[in-house]
């Protein structure tokens, strides 16, 4: 399956509007940059919310990018903790450029149909 990061079909053949919507819940982790405390995980979690049971896919991928910035959320807490010691400031400039990367690629893979897993996230909302 996916749970490596790899590509796999959605079994149901979601639709060209479930496509959208999932596409939409990676992308509005964007939000996060007009909403610095915590936007980027806020705007998925509602998009979860609504759909989650409309469309198996939309929640999957919803879900997915859910965990994924919550995970980028809590790393953050970690680099800003480490700006004492002075690596906080390189760690953070990965961090950012790992998380635009993520949400870009799992919002093409969204609407291409497949279903995405980030790597090394944690899963804590289920």
């Amino acid at each position: 399956m996916s749970d490596s990061g790899q590509r796999a079909s959605y079994e149901a053949g979601a639709t060209k509007d479930e496509r959208n919507l999932a596409m939409f819940a990676h992308l509005s982790a964007l939000a996060g940059l007009l909403f610095p405390a915590g936007g980027n995980v806020i705007a998925p979690l509602i998009v979860w919310l609504v759909q989650r049971e409309k469309s198996a896919f939309v929640a999957d991928q919803s879900l997915e990018a859910l965990n994924f910035n919550i995970t980028v959320l809590l790393a953050e807490i970690v680099c800003a903790f480490l700006l004492f010691v002075g690596i906080g400031i390189v760690l953070g400039l990965v961090l950012g450029i790992v998380w635009l990367v993520g949400t870009i690629v799992g919002a093409v893979r969204a609407s291409e149909g497949q279903r995405f897993r980030h790597r090394f996230i944690l899963r804590l909302v289920h």
